[in-house]
């Protein structure tokens, strides 16, 4: 049994991390700037990730570190606040894990940390950090995880898990916002004329993954690496989509629009919104990261995580579909 920290705990995935580690035997912390832990047989602790002297507090006597938290930003404003937490909170984590003698840390990265805008097939962790400015989100996770590799010694061990797309039961903003635009009746045309191809990642399978990383490093491996954890079932993005619309009974997609139409729009939008204030947080997959994200080819390769964690995807997408919108249409 280990004393488990978890950051992010109320979000989406945090939840099914803390249920899988309870379910584990784990003494659980969660942690988060928000609302409260949703069982009562773990401790919850309110913490932004930009005190460092919570941070500190947070992590004592702690085992292993899952860090979770981040903002998910996409357009291009509130960069400072995006880079505040993303970044300097994992910082200060690190810093506080090595104060107070935590052994094992891993960190919930993103596989847009290699992404540039082209088409990755197949791609595996040879691929190099991303070298352009794309958006606060991607480009703070990209030193984040930099950081998070570089912090690994023999007094504690660090890996990165890159999922990509996660979905599932509990999911918060990428299935909602898609529902709630079909429901809308917005969702009518789709972007990009060409099928390219992604990668999703049900979240029993993340979870999973992010278990088999603890042990790995309990037993002296995997420390200092990054592993992409998905499906391995690449899809086409608005096929994805379009099945989950049919299983919800909502409408069908039409048509669609061109990548320079719709990434010219999402331009305009985000100019508009930084305009605004648009509050932080808020997204709807009419950025232009998000435009580029849907009209490029961006699988990878899950070999390495099968070699040296163990990984199996334990739900396979059209089962992941499946649970998903059944816990959509009861509500869940």
């Amino acid at each position: 049994m280990s004393r488990a920290v978890v950051t992010g705990a109320s979000g989406f995935v945090g939840r099914h991390l803390v249920d899988a580690l309870v379910a584990r035997g784990d003494e659980v912390i969660a942690s988060d700037v928000t609302e409260r832990a949703h069982r009562d047989d773990v401790t919850y602790r309110r913490v932004d990730l930009r005190d460092a002297d919570a941070i500190a507090e947070l992590v004592q006597a702690a085992d292993v570190v899952f860090h979770n938290a981040s903002v998910v930003h996409t357009r291009n404003t509130k960069v400072d606040t995006v880079f505040a937490v993303n970044l300097g909170g994992t910082e200060k984590l690190l810093d506080a894990c090595r104060a107070a003698g935590v052994g094992r840390f891993v960190y919930v990265s993103s596989a847009s940390a290699v992404y540039e805008g082209r088409d990755i097939e197949n791609g595996d962790e040879r691929l190099p950090y991303s070298s352009i400015t794309q958006a606060p989100y991607a480009d703070s996770k990209i030193q984040a995880e930099k950081r998070v590799l570089a912090a690994n010694d023999e007094t504690l061990a660090t890996c990165a898990i890159r999922p990509h797309v996660v979905f599932g039961p509990g999911d918060t903003r990428f299935l909602p916002a898609i529902i709630a635009r079909a429901e809308a009746g917005k969702l009518k045309l789709g972007v990009g004329r060409e099928h390219k191809l992604s990668d999703f990642t049900y979240v029993d399978n993340l979870v999973s993954a992010l278990l088999l990383a603890d042990d790995a490093l309990a037993q002296g491996k995997a420390a200092g690496e990054a592993y992409f954890v998905t499906n391995g079932e690449p899809r086409a993005f608005f096929e994805f989509v379009g099945q989950v619309l049919a299983a919800l009974d909502l409408p069908p997609i039409r048509g669609y629009v061109p990548f320079s139409l719709a990434y010219g729009v999402a331009a305009i939008k985000e100019t508009i919104d930084a305009l605004r204030g648009r509050p932080i947080g808020e997204e709807d997959g009419l950025s232009r990261f998000a435009i580029r994200y849907m009209c490029t080819h961006h699988y990878f390769s899950i070999a390495k995580a099968e070699r040296d964690l163990g990984y199996e995807v334990l739900v396979d997408l059209d089962e992941g579909i499946a649970r998903t919108c059944a816990a959509l249409r009861d509500g869940a």
